[in-house]
């Protein structure tokens, strides 16, 4: 006898249909999270400074106020005090009216691409006056990276650790105390090895080596963190949460490649609120100038790590406490023979 072959289930179908609607969805996500901000870059309220005495400036003003919305414009003194101010990360670059003509300061290190935008359009001004511009980088970029790549796509790996551990400590059923060390310890290893691998052999980073191997680590932590605690919480569905998170919005909202204000809003500022745009910035400060402006990012990715570390101590302590509370059914004994 011949069995007819088995026709799909109800469930069989409901799952076919979820597949083919969820990975276009999941795509057209993918799409818009990286695609969407890549393609709007342009300055929104950048920081720029603008030094000499006010009636030699109140022209460039002029000129820079036709981009609407463009700059943010922040006065100076003088050349030393801009100099200071893009040192201080304050401003990503500053332009300078002296006897000799503007005098454009820019920071590579902060920005390649801010500083070859700001290259542009003060030249295109200056040049419709038939002035030139005299260009200064006063925090340049690393000579291993002088454009930055290198750099904006150290984001990627360091999230992907981060969800690997948390994912990894889940799924290995670590919890509590003992998921916490490992975690930390991983985070640490990965600031070494990522350390070595970008500041060692690749010249990308050129700031105190073990501060940056912690930064390093602590954005690992941050994420690995958040994907654990969000886990021992609500389940395995956390780990996916937290990965969705980090993946889909906090690396391409980082700012990594250009600039958070660099960004549409409010995807510059959302960015800085996640684990890889604290950890890009933070980065940046601590190589290239010396900490500066690092409070704000380094507190983002402190609460990350300890709230990411108190949900799993908190988990274990629930689930632990729901174990205690459970009935205990005797069984009688039954005799035998």
């Amino acid at each position: 006898m011949s069995t007819a072959p088995a026709t799909p289930t109800r469930g069989h179908n409901r799952r076919m249909v979820a597949v083919v609607v969820l990975i276009p969805v999941l795509a057209a996500l993918a799409l818009w999270a990286f695609a969407w901000p890549a393609a709007r870059t342009a300055p929104r309220d950048l920081p720029l400074g603008v030094a000499g005495p006010t009636t030699a400036t109140a022209q460039m003003e002029k000129q820079l106020a036709q981009h609407r919305g463009a700059f943010e414009i922040h006065h100076y003194a003088d050349e030393a005090a801009a100099r200071d101010a893009i040192k201080d990360r304050t401003v990503y670059g500053a332009v300078v009216v002296t006897a000799q003509g503007p005098e454009l300061l820019t920071a590579s290190a902060a920005s390649p691409v801010v500083a070859q935008l700001l290259t542009q359009a003060v030249t295109q001004q200056a040049a419709a006056t038939g002035t030139e511009v005299r260009t200064v980088d006063v925090v340049a970029a690393p000579a291993g990276d002088p454009r930055g790549a290198a750099f904006g796509a150290s984001v990627l790996p360091l999230a992907l650790a981060g969800i690997i551990a948390g994912a990894a400590v889940t799924m290995l059923g670590l919890r509590g105390a003992r998921a916490a060390i490992t975690l930390v310890g991983a985070a640490a290893v990965v600031g070494i090895v990522a350390a070595a691998l970008a500041h060692s052999w690749l010249g990308v980073l050129t700031g105190d080596w073990w501060t940056e191997a912690g930064v390093l680590g602590l954005s690992t932590l941050a994420v690995g963190a958040a994907v654990a605690g969000l886990a021992a919480l609500v389940g395995p569905a956390g780990i996916g949460v937290v990965a969705f998170v980090m993946m889909f919005l906090g690396n391409p909202f980082s700012g990594a490649a250009s600039a958070p204000r660099m960004l549409p809003e409010p995807v510059g500022t959302i960015g800085q609120w996640l684990s890889p745009g604290a950890g890009t910035t933070l980065l940046r400060s601590v190589s290239f100038f010396d900490g500066a402006a690092a409070t704000g990012p380094l507190l983002t990715l402190a609460w990350w790590a300890a709230l990411g570390l108190g949900a799993i101590l908190l988990g274990n302590a629930l689930k632990t406490r729901t174990k205690a509370q459970e009935p205990v059914t005797e069984r009688e004994l039954t005799a035998v023979g």
